[in-house]
């Protein structure tokens, strides 16, 4: 029993991993302990960086059709719609989705699982791992079968993808500091009427519990999301939807016709204290958790999972040394702890009890977020944080260069002039070429000689606005990530690159 790599865990960021390293030819193996695909799920935001990454897989029209898009965002107080944040026309010049996307985890899922079925790869339910041991040379895992039955599975990497209770993360002994937030959440899927039912997303910041309407694609169907900061927190596993306050639904004036699910949990907030320990790493809930504020957990564990993946593929096709795998935890690790400490500090704003707290959300807050959001700039900087299209690895070993705006290790500035989308040439899932404006002789003969694909567009002034230089050359890697800036153009700085880091790219290919 071998593979190239063991995925354990089938929620989002394992199926992805295990998409992405298929489609580039690596053998892997995943396994999870369900005995089918979730049926339901608290997930429910695909932002639009994930969106874009999903270009490479072919996901990005599937999940777009098979959601909702929300174009804005409406806060309430006592009753009444304060402000409505348009997110269409903030991030219209930004991204190819400027939107916030809803497509619950558990059809999310679905879609994955039968997209890695088409290339020949099926989850192993009801499959456990017990333990492994890495001998620095293979990792051996120890699986239990659906029958009860032990096996061995040889395997050159492990990924744990398995969840806040990660088995990976205990046999490693990374450790998981952090914390447990009081409040108990509650999730409803429901059919309701009232103005807050209009497909936008709503959030009640009143004093009563907190709430937000999550639209689905059904018409009048929608998932709340609340709190509950009573004593009726003492009783978690009996608590029905009936129990939970009604005051906040009252305040977004949503009247609930019929409940289809009702879930309670709590939330954690934690870092594991390292991504990765010899051959295994650690990816998702597995290495992070957080309040849900803002959307981002599945997107982020998502980013881990393809971040990881072209350097695995690198590695044991021979394009690059075990050393590029260090690199997964030098860019992930502090995005984790700066999204822990963001969301942190928004879910202690819109949750945060007592006289003071709720005065700043039913007084201040109200007056003072419509008098921000006129700002052009401070609305895309919300647009940009919550998007994750400022996700950058300008510190990362793997990133050298500048120009203008743009440095090595942000994500290429997305642009189309004419009828020229700059991020086309992106669904090539490998290191590739983008040069605005001109290129060198020197510069085609070094990408020929090295295999990257090079992509030269004629100059126009929608590339200098979205902040591109001309003539220079821009590297870009496997995840569509800037690696190198080079001025000079003429390709030597190039093969440089290349030649110092031991890299090569994965396929090889001229076009």
């Amino acid at each position: 029993m071998h593979s190239d790599v063991l995925i354990t865990g089938a929620g989002p960021t394992g199926l992805v991993l295990a998409l992405w390293l298929t489609r580039l030819g690596v053998k892997v193996h995943i396994i999870d302990k369900t005995s089918a695909p979730g049926t339901t799920s608290r997930a429910l935001a695909v932002q639009a960086r994930t969106l874009e990454l999903y270009r490479q897989l072919d996901l990005s029209d599937a999940v777009i059709e098979r959601g909702h898009q929300v174009p804005a965002i409406n806060l309430w107080v006592k009753g009444e719609k304060t402000t409505r944040l348009a997110i269409e026309t903030i991030g219209s010049d930004l991204t190819p989705y400027p939107f916030l996307q809803i497509f619950p985890q558990d059809q999310h899922e679905m879609l994955l699982v039968e997209r890695l079925e088409k290339l020949g790869v099926t989850v192993q339910r009801q499959t456990e791992l017990l333990g492994f041991d890495d001998s620095g040379e293979c990792v051996l895992a120890r699986l239990k079968g659906p029958d009860g039955s032990e096996q061995s599975w040889e395997t050159s990497y492990i990924a744990g993808c398995d969840g806040a209770r990660s088995r990976v993360r205990e046999v490693i002994g990374t450790g998981f500091p952090g914390g447990t937030y009081r409040q108990v959440f509650y999730v409803a899927d429901v059919e309701a009427v009232g103005p807050s039912m209009n497909g936008e997303l709503n959030i009640d910041l009143d004093e009563s519990d907190f709430l937000a309407v999550f639209p689905l694609a059904a018409t009048g169907q929608a998932r709340l999301i609340g709190t509950v900061r009573d004593e009726r927190d003492e009783h978690l596993e009996t608590l029905k939807f009936e129990d939970v306050s009604h005051r906040a639904m009252e305040h977004l004036k949503v009247k609930v016709n019929t409940v289809h699910g009702f879930s309670t949990y709590r939330v954690h907030y934690r870092v594991t204290e390292h991504f990765r320990k010899g051959r295994a790493f650690l990816l998702g809930d597995a290495a992070h958790i957080h309040s849900p504020a803002g959307g981002q957990g599945m997107n982020t564990g998502i980013g881990d999972a393809i971040n990881l993946a072209w350097k695995l593929a690198s590695v044991l096709k021979g394009c690059a040394t075990d050393n590029l795998l260090d690199s997964y935890e030098a860019e992930r690790i502090g995005f984790a702890r700066k999204l822990v400490d963001t969301t942190d500090r928004v879910f202690s704003f819109v949750t945060a009890e007592g006289r003071i707290a709720d005065l700043i959300r039913t007084r201040i807050a109200p007056r003072l977020i419509p008098t921000v959001a006129r700002f052009d700039a401070a609305r895309e900087f919300l647009f940009r944080t919550v998007s994750q299209i400022t996700l950058n690895y300008r510190g990362s070993p793997l990133s050298q260069g500048m120009s203008g705006h743009v440095h090595a290790g942000d994500r290429l500035p997305w642009a189309v002039a004419g009828y020229k989308d700059n991020f086309a040439s992106l669904s090539h899932m490998d290191w590739q070429v983008h040069v605005y404006g001109t290129a060198q002789p020197e510069l085609i003969d070094c990408c020929k000689t090295l295999g990257l694909m090079l992509t030269v567009f004629d100059w126009q002034r929608e590339y200098e606005t979205a902040g591109l230089t001309q003539n220079v050359v821009y590297l870009l890697r496997p995840d569509t990530y800037v690696g190198m800036v080079d001025q000079t153009g003429n390709g030597e700085i190039l093969d440089h690159y290349f030649a110092s880091r031991g890299l090569a790219p994965l396929q090889r290919i001229w076009s």
